[in-house]
């Protein structure tokens, strides 16, 4: 018996694969086809102009993250597009500092945008940084508040100071005294410093990765920084065991010395609290004794339990050494390819202190008016975070420069563009001049003006989002600074380079006075590559 097949039915069973691929093709060209028309003409951000692929597509937007230029083509976007462009077909970003509050003020109706939830290690890897829940940041802020008290950041000083002084001597590094130290990448070395005390101040023991001589946590920071850059263009969901399979061993051996001590303390604060002793009294008040401390306000039962408190610590580690690192490197950049600054600025310390004793916390530290200057200027010039911190727009809409934005649009300002802005900046914002900080009427600096620019500065964010550490980290850059300049003198390592803009780099990188960056969500940087001598008295 025979079956017989209808003629449609044979043209089915008959289709060769190409005509299925024709088909696929067809539909794939058609969604295309619609989704750009949509995308030009018909989203609620297809009035604000940029590039025209990336109204279409995030491509752009992923292609120069994969650079590492990405806070450069959003500069040049600005310069072509004015101060709001479209970077993704769901994106609009400024460059005004009505913009900035409106959208990063504490009553904003925005939230984080989802990428912020893709930092996180593990489902369990949890803090304030990461988190994008409203209420669930405001509770852990309050929480990490706790933290920084005025009292907290006064005591962290001298702990920031045994440090330091122990980095000025191996700065110096001379192979004959007297004579300039050999030459040292300030980038790597600033790392060094910055992590020993903030693992100082978070656990009551340093890493010392600072010290000659072999240590397995000396390439933790590189190791962070090389992490950053691959997470950065990518930072996928879902992809959890992957990733943990193929995070670099240095980061592994980083998360492993952040257990290990995060344990440590807890059992000995557990151990005092079964001998009966008070809590506390034996353990210094660092970080994590206030953490540990911390209590749900509505359960009075502890806010952390052990994964969010090493999330909570690690935050503060890599948060806080890498932006005070970046930040010390381009001041250090800075003065020494300003030699006018350098030269005023190091008359200023050597005069108001009469000792290098006498820089420390206090009123006569915080009365360096040009120091800080020189340390604001060096911050706007080098963001540490060079792109947008992404805000995603709630129900109800919000407005931004005047203007209407409609719910689940993503908006934000970016740092490097903010900071390189010459309408913000009194037309010459690729030049380091200090002295546009200080009111001189004289020179034609006035009140309004400081006031105005003063308004468009935000290194350490502000809202809900500022950072929590920043009179900490205000404190770590003046002592830095004011100690090494009082101590020693500083100088290009002669025929170097490294830091400096090119003109090969293309446009907005061939300053050579122009400290360059790699963006990676966080400022990425090499050099400057300097030395040191000791002062002549």
């Amino acid at each position: 018996m025979h079956l017989k097949v209808k003629p449609a039915e044979s043209q089915i069973l008959n289709a060769t694969s190409t005509d299925w691929l024709v088909v696929f093709v067809t539909i794939n060209v058609l969604y295309v086809s619609l989704r750009t028309i949509y995308h030009l003409y018909f989203n609620p951000l297809a009035k604000y102009p940029g590039p025209f692929l990336a109204k279409i597509s995030s491509l752009p937007s992923f292609y120069h993250a994969c650079k590492g230029d990405r806070h450069i083509w959003l500069w040049q976007c600005f310069q072509i597009y004015g101060s709001k462009i479209r970077t993704t077909p769901n994106t609009v970003l400024f460059n005004s500092p009505k913009a900035y509050q409106d959208i990063y003020n504490i009553k904003a109706n925005v939230k984080k945008n989802k990428t912020y939830d893709a930092w996180r290690r593990n489902e369990e890897d949890i803090n304030t940084l990461n988190v994008t829940n409203v209420a669930v940041h405001a509770y852990k802020r309050r929480l990490l508040n706790t933290v920084f008290t005025d009292s907290s950041v006064r005591s962290a000083a001298s702990f920031i100071i045994r440090h330091l002084d122990r980095w000025n001597e191996l700065s110096l590094n001379q192979e004959t005294p007297g004579d300039w130290s050999k030459s040292i990448d300030m980038a790597k070395w600033m790392d060094c410093m910055v992590f020993d005390v903030m693992t100082d101040l978070c656990f009551g023991k340093s890493a010392n990765i600072k010290e000659p001589g072999h240590n397995p946590y000396k390439t933790i920071p590189e190791a962070v920084i090389s992490y950053m850059q691959f997470m950065h263009p990518v930072r996928p969901r879902g992809l959890n065991y992957l990733l943990d399979k193929i995070t670099p061993p240095d980061i592994k051996r980083y998360y492993e010395f952040l257990e290990s001590s995060v344990s440590e303390r807890i059992e000995l604060e557990r151990s005092l609290e079964q001998a009966g002793q008070k809590q506390g009294k034996e353990l210094r008040k660092d970080m994590l004794y206030y953490l540990y401390r911390a209590t749900d306000p509505e359960t009075g039962r502890p806010a952390y339990p052990k994964n969010e408190l090493l999330a909570e610590t690690s935050l503060l580690i890599i948060a806080g050494s890498d932006t005070t690192s970046v930040s010390l490197c381009g001041f250090f950049f800075y003065i020494t390819h300003y030699p006018r600054v350098y030269k005023k600025l190091v008359e200023h310390i050597r005069s108001t202190f009469s000792s290098v004793d006498e820089i420390s916390e206090g009123s006569k530290l915080t009365s360096c008016h040009y120091l800080r200057a020189c340390i604001d200027e060096a911050m706007r010039l080098t963001p540490a975070g060079p792109s947008e911190l992404s805000r995603t727009i709630l129900h109800g809409g919000l407005q931004v420069d005047g203007e209407y934005f409609p719910e689940g649009a993503n908006v934000g300002t970016a740092g490097w563009s903010n900071g390189h802005n010459d309408d913000n900046y009194g037309g010459d914002s690729e030049v380091f001049r200090p002295e546009r900080w200080i009111v001189d009427p004289e020179n034609g600096n006035t009140a309004e003006q400081v006031a105005h620019i003063k308004s468009c500065f935000h290194p350490f964010s502000s809202g809900p989002g500022n950072c929590a550490g920043q009179n900490l980290a205000k404190l770590e850059m003046m002592l830095v600074t004011a100690r090494t300049l009082y101590r020693m003198d500083i100088r290009i390592a002669p025929g170097s380079t490294l830091g400096e803009g090119r003109p090969e780099l293309g446009w907005g990188r061939r300053n050579r006075n122009s400290f360059q960056l790699e963006d990676a969500y966080v400022a990425i940087r090499h050099g400057p590559m300097l030395q040191f001598r000791q002062r002549e008295e």
